[in-house]
C-alpha cells in the first residue's frame, strides 16, 4: 500500500502514514470532518485524476470525455434524486466556491447579501469581510437572540425589510437548531429577494429526511459532499431549473476551470451510498450521538449553547469553567481528542481565543460508536480539563491510554492499516502509541 509513494518520495509517504495513524488513534469531534468509505477513497484516488474535462457532459472543450461524462452524469442524477432537485451542478471544488458561483450567477457586484452573522454561527462565504463575498457585495447580517441563542424569524424579517437584500442566505456552520426554510421563504418573497440555503453541514440529515428540506422554499441550495454526507471534500449546487444555465456558467468558466473528475467520481459513489438503506439509520445515530454527547457535557457542568442540539453539532460555552476555546482545544489534542475552538453568540473574546468549542458526532458515528461511548467521551473531556488545570501528568497519561483503548475498539480502514503494517513489519513499536495500527 502506497509502495510507489514510499519508493519515490519517502517524506510524503511518512506524512500519509502518520496521518492514517493519527486518524486511527484520535477521537475526531470536529463537526466538519468524517471518514469516507473505502469505495469513495478508491474512486477519488483513481486515474480519473488524469482527465481534463472543461465544460459539461456532452459539451466538453476537450476530446476523450466519454467515460468521465458517464461519471458526472451519474453524480448529477443521484444528487437530483437525493435532494429532489430540478438541477444539479457537481463541479464546485468546495462549499465556498459553490456559494461564490451562486452569487456570480444571480447578483451584480455591489448587490446586497443578507446572511447569518459569522460570530453567531454563519460562514465566511456568507459575507465575511476577508472573504470574496464581503469584498464584492454589500453585506448585512442577522443573528440569534441574546436570550435564547436561537434565530427568531420575526427579527430576521425585520432586518430583511430594512436592508432589502438581493439575496438572503440561510444556513450555518455552528448553529445547533433546526432551520425554518419555510419562514425564510416567506421573508424572501416579501422583500423580493432570492433565497439560497447553504446546507453544507446538514446535507446528510436533509438527504435522510431527518431535517426539513430547503426545497421548494429556496431558489438555490449549496452543499458540501463531506461532513454529514460522508463523501469526498467538495461542493455541489442544487437549483430550480430556471436558474440552471446561469449556475452552470458561473461555475465554468465563471469561477473555476476544469472539474476534478476523480473527486466527482467520489461524489457519485457517496451519493449512491446516501441512497442505500443504511444511510438513514446512520444519520439517526448521528443525531442520537450528538444529543447524548451534549447531555453528557451538561451533566458534568458545561453550558450548552441553546441548551441542546437538533442536528450533528453543538457549542459548549467554557466560561463557567474559567477556560477558553483555544486552551481547551490544545488540552484535548494532547490526549488524542480533536475539537475546534469556536466563537459563541455575543462572545467577548476574539476568534483567536473564543469562549467555546464546537463538538460534532458524524466521524465517531461512522466508526460505530453509540450513545454509551458519547457519555464516556464527555467524561474523558471533563477529566482532561481538570487534569490539565491541575497539571496532573499521570492522570493525563491515563486518559490518553483510555482514548487509545476506545480508538482500538472502533478501527477505521482496518484493511488499509493492516496492509500498511504488514508492508512495514517491524517498523512500528508494539506499544500503545501505535496499537491502533498494529491491531487493526
Amino acid at each position: 500500500m502506497y509502495a510507489e509513494v514510499r519508493r519515490i518520495d519517502p517524506e510524503i509517504y511518512d506524512a500519509i502514514r502518520n496521518e492514517i495513524r493519527r486518524q486511527q488513534t484520535q477521537l475526531e469531534l470536529i463537526a466538519s470532518e468524517n471518514y469516507v468509505s473505502q469505495a469513495v477513497l478508491d474512486a477519488a484516488g483513481s486515474p480519473l485524476t488524469n482527465k481534463y474535462a472543461e465544460g459539461l457532459p456532452g459539451k466538453r472543450y476537450y476530446r476523450g470525455c466519454d467515460y468521465v461524462d458517464t461519471v458526472e452524469r451519474l453524480a448529477i442524477d443521484r444528487a437530483k434524486l437525493v435532494f429532489h432537485a430540478e438541477h444539479a451542478n457537481v463541479q464546485p471544488h468546495s462549499g465556498t466556491q459553490a456559494n461564490l458561483a451562486v452569487y456570480l450567477a444571480l447578483l451584480s457586484p455591489g448587490d446586497k447579501i443578507l446572511g447569518m452573522d459569522l460570530a453567531h454561527g454563519g460562514h465566511l462565504s456568507h459575507g465575511a469581510k476577508l472573504n470574496a463575498s464581503g469584498a464584492f457585495y454589500q453585506i448585512a447580517s442577522y443573528g440569534v437572540s441574546r436570550e435564547t441563542e436561537r434565530l427568531e424569524m420575526a427579527e430576521v424579517a425585520r432586518v430583511a425589510r430594512e436592508v432589502k437584500p438581493r439575496i438572503i442566505v440561510c444556513g450555518a456552520s455552528a448553529y445547533s437548531r433546526t432551520l425554518d426554510f419555510a419562514a425564510f421563504g416567506e421573508i424572501a418573497r416579501e422583500v423580493g429577494a432570492f433565497l439560497m440555503a447553504d446546507i453544507a453541514h446538514i446535507a446528510g440529515l436533509v438527504a435522510a429526511e431527518l431535517h426539513p428540506s430547503p426545497f421548494p422554499h429556496c431558489d438555490v441550495v449549496t452543499a458540501t459532499t463531506h461532513k454529514t454526507m460522508r463523501g469526498p471534500r467538495g461542493g455541489l449546487i442544487l437549483s430550480k431549473e430556471q436558474y440552471a444555465k446561469q449556475i452552470d456558467r458561473a461555475v465554468f468558466p465563471g469561477t473555476q476551470g476544469g472539474p476534478l473528475m476523480h473527486v466527482i467520481a467520489g461524489k457519485a459513489v457517496a451519493l449512491k451510498e446516501v441512497l442505500s438503506p443504511g444511510f438513514r439509520e446512520y444519520q439517526a445515530s448521528v443525531l442520537a450521538n450528538a444529543r447524548a454527547l451534549a447531555a453528557g457535557m451538561a451533566k458534568r457542568g458545561y453550558r450548552i449553547v441553546t441548551g441542546g442540539t437538533d442536528n450533528h453539532l453543538f457549542l459548549v460555552d467554557l466560561r463557567p469553567k474559567g477556560i477558553t476555546g483555544s486552551w481547551a482545544a490544545a488540552a484535548l489534542e494532547a490526549v488524542g481528542i480533536t475539537a475546534n475552538k469556536n466563537l459563541i453568540p455575543y462572545d467577548p473574546l476574539p476568534p483567536t481565543e473564543t469562549s467555546g468549542v464546537r463538538l460534532g458526532s458524524p466521524a465517531l458515528t461512522t466508526r460505530g460508536m453509540g450513545v454509551a461511548e458519547m457519555d464516556l467521551i464527555a467524561d474523558l473531556i471533563d477529566r482532561t480539563v481538570t487534569a490539565t488545570k491541575e497539571k496532573d501528568a499521570s492522570m493525563l497519561r491515563r486518559i490518553a491510554e483510555e482514548v487509545l483503548d476506545l480508538c482500538d475498539a472502533f478501527p477505521i480502514y482496518a484493511g488499509l492499516l493492516r496492509r500498511l503494517y504488514e508492508q512495514e513489519r517491524g517498523a512500528y513499536e508494539t506499544g500503545s502509541a501505535h496499537r491502533g495500527v498494529v491491531h487493526a
